[in-house]
């Protein structure tokens, strides 16, 4: 039977919206196959077990749950080698990762101790006899891989927001994790987390984004680019150009592009991005993009679904007062 080891991504104990997208995706690629098992794994500190039966609600057939006082904070060494070991054991057809910071990390250490093929960042796969075939965005973008991977296991990391969650209840069979090595032994030591910045939702959660570009002329004026998401109701996070970042108007933590995060929202505002190529690599695979700028030839109307050519001083309060509106006015 076909099987696929998803590693579900935790934070204080609480399951990642990009833990759902990966077993969503999971579980499209097992039933598209003919059939198989999904087997979600998590990691981290005592109580962290308590998501088993969301990991079932997504379409988890089996829970496995790495528990340990020692893993309060992130090891990537333990986990690395302990996810290893159940790809081995359970005889997996292939793993799969989040392509967030922390997949990004464990997924190559993965695919090294077992000496597997890895495609990193793909936005969809397909269980193809015995290969497995993925795409993946490359030249910035501009152009789509189909990547054919052979041998088993093979290890990939799924593009944040490349894949919707849905619901798939399953009866989830709960099995406890051993370490594969002692977490003490580890040559990194994590000695701290810092908070995200500017707000608790994080870039790769948050179905809406609005991002600012050096056409806000000053670091002050982020303040338009911030009331505009707050406009839609706790569900919008900041972002930011590298040109931005750069100059010190907001934290390196928020810049979107090619250098920095990867993201697929829902709805992406550009607010004064005139869309350099390593900026569009970041975001363009977005469902909807809305750009907001001045010059009416800048590159991001070249990928915008929806372009407003006008200044943004104008357009941005605007759009601010109606977005408030209808949020506040949709039904409960």
């Amino acid at each position: 039977m076909t099987s696929i080891l998803v590693f579900a991504e935790t934070r204080e104990n609480r399951l990642r919206q990009v833990a759902f997208e990966a077993i969503t995706a999971a579980r499209t690629a097992v039933d598209a196959a003919g059939g198989g098992e999904v087997h979600a794994m998590v990691a981290g500190s005592v109580g962290v077990g308590s998501v088993a039966s969301d990991l079932g609600r997504y379409g988890a057939d089996v829970a496995l749950i790495l528990e340990d006082a020692a893993l309060e904070r992130y090891n990537a060494e333990a986990v690395a080698a302990t996810v290893a070991a159940q790809i081995t054991a359970g005889g997996h057809r292939a793993a799969l990762f989040s392509s967030s910071a922390e997949g990004r990390d464990i997924a190559p250490r993965v695919a090294g101790i077992l000496g597997a093929p890895i495609a990193a960042d793909v936005t969809a796969f397909t269980l193809d006899g015995d290969a497995i075939t993925a795409v993946h965005p490359v030249y910035t973008g501009k152009a789509i891989a189909t990547l054919r991977l052979e041998g088993t296991p093979a290890v990939l990391s799924q593009r944040p927001g490349a894949v919707s969650a849905v619901e798939a209840p399953r009866e989830t069979t709960v099995e406890s994790v051993r370490p594969a090595i002692d977490p003490a032994s580890a040559r990194v030591v994590v000695t701290q987390l810092g908070a995200a910045v500017g707000g608790t939702l994080d870039l790769g959660e948050a179905p809406v984004i609005v991002a600012g570009g050096r056409g806000l002329r000053e670091a002050a004026n982020f303040a338009l680019v911030e009331a505009l998401a707050d406009a839609f109701g706790g569900t919008a996070a900041v972002g930011a150009t590298r040109a931005v970042t750069d100059d010190g108007w907001r934290d390196p933590s928020v810049q979107i592009g090619q250098t920095g995060r990867l993201v697929s929202p829902d709805l992406y505002i550009a607010v004064g991005i005139s869309g350099a190529i390593q900026h569009l690599a970041g975001m363009r695979t977005s469902k909807v993009i809305v750009a907001i700028n001045r010059d009416k030839d800048a590159p991001i109307f070249t990928v915008a679904d929806y372009g407003i050519v006008g200044d943004l001083f104008e357009v941005v309060p605007k759009l601010t007062e109606e977005i408030k509106a209808a949020v506040d006015h949709r039904p409960s």
